[in-house]
């Protein structure tokens, strides 16, 4: 018997797709309309009334699964979550919030029809929610870039060309010896996507300049500061430091700016990195974008739309005072 999954993937399209060409009750574009068309006739697909009742039912509700782990920036996860409520409400969708950080949160609201879609935060470069995301009829968008997500569409800003571009500054302000003081153990531990592609970066830009750089996981409290001793202690020719730390920021840049010749660039929001006067430069991460960015994507699922499979929102210099490096690293679009 021929299910709906089936005209899905014949047409190359999500289930929730045909079940609006169906129904009639979203606009989807012409060419995806006539694809899931042809996929109907061809396999003949004749749903019972029942199903095609079923099938057409919306709740015009997103899921966003935003776990608070230990290590997250409370702040930044808020600004994100600020932009997608923002956005879906200009498309009238509501957000439900799931805390749950497993599958079974996922099924449970996808299997008692509470949302139209899912968002997925706090990614790990190896996401066990991945396989569970290719099960389920409903579209979904990870803000996050993990390993083996092929056929989904991630959305996320580009930290490994941010730590690039970080390296870069501190090499063209005449740096000979840096530090990344990155996320705290937990996040590592964890193996968080947007940490590891940001030390990634760092470390590849350092390699090709043969600058020496040594990454050092960092709490959010005042003890930080211990951090940055033990670094200046274990390698006193550092003089330029990469902070991406938002509860360590201002902690560390404080110790920073008593050390003569100590430099600091961070990755942080725009409105962060105003109150840390003595950073040499900043790049700023759009937060409440990316979750804009985020929805618009699932948005455009949910219609039928065809979106690309990765977006990466460029990393940006705040100032370009003294760099001869390349300042700006282009959306990235896979």
């Amino acid at each position: 018997m021929v299910t709906i999954a089936d005209v899905a993937h014949a047409a190359g399209v999500s289930i929730s797709t045909v079940s609006y060409v169906m129904s009639g009750k979203r606009t989807i574009s012409q060419d995806t309309k006539e694809r899931v068309e042809r996929a109907i006739d061809a396999l003949e697909y004749r749903p019972h009334a029942s199903a095609r009742s079923l099938a057409s039912r919306s709740t015009n509700v997103i899921g966003l699964q935003a776990p608070l782990r230990s290590g997250v920036d409370v702040h930044v996860v808020m600004e994100i979550v600020a932009g997608i409520v923002r956005e879906a409400r200009v498309h009238h969708y509501d957000i439900l919030l799931l805390t749950s950080d497993d599958a079974e949160g996922l099924h449970r609201a996808t299997g008692a029809s509470m949302v139209d879609a899912l968002l997925l935060m706090d990614v790990e470069s190896d996401d066990p929610r991945i396989a569970t995301l290719r099960e389920l009829a409903a579209p979904s968008v990870l803000v996050g870039l993990p390993r083996g997500a092929e056929e989904l569409t991630c959305v996320d800003f580009d930290f490994e060309a941010a730590g690039r571009l970080a390296a870069e500054r501190l090499i063209a302000l005449g740096h000979r010896r840096v530090a990344l003081l990155g996320s705290p153990r937990e996040v590592i531990d964890r193996h968080t996507s947007y940490a590891e592609r940001l030390t990634r970066g760092f470390l590849a830009a350092c390699a090709e300049h043969d600058i020496p750089a040594t990454v050092h996981q960092c709490p959010t409290t005042h003890e930080s500061v211990r951090v940055l001793n033990a670094v200046l202690v274990e390698h006193p020719d550092v003089t330029g430091l990469f902070i991406h730390n938002e509860g360590a920021l201002a902690h560390v840049a404080a110790r920073a700016a008593t050390v003569d010749g100590l430099e600091a660039v961070a990755l942080c929001p725009a409105d962060i990195a105003r109150t840390v006067p003595t950073l040499i430069d900043s790049i700023d991460l759009p937060a409440e974008g990316l979750g804009r960015a985020a929805t618009q994507a699932i948005i455009a699922l949910l219609a039928g739309e065809s979106t690309p499979k990765v977006r990466l929102l460029p990393a940006v210099l705040a100032s370009s005072r003294g760099a001869s490096a390349p300042e700006r690293a282009e959306v990235a679009v896979r």
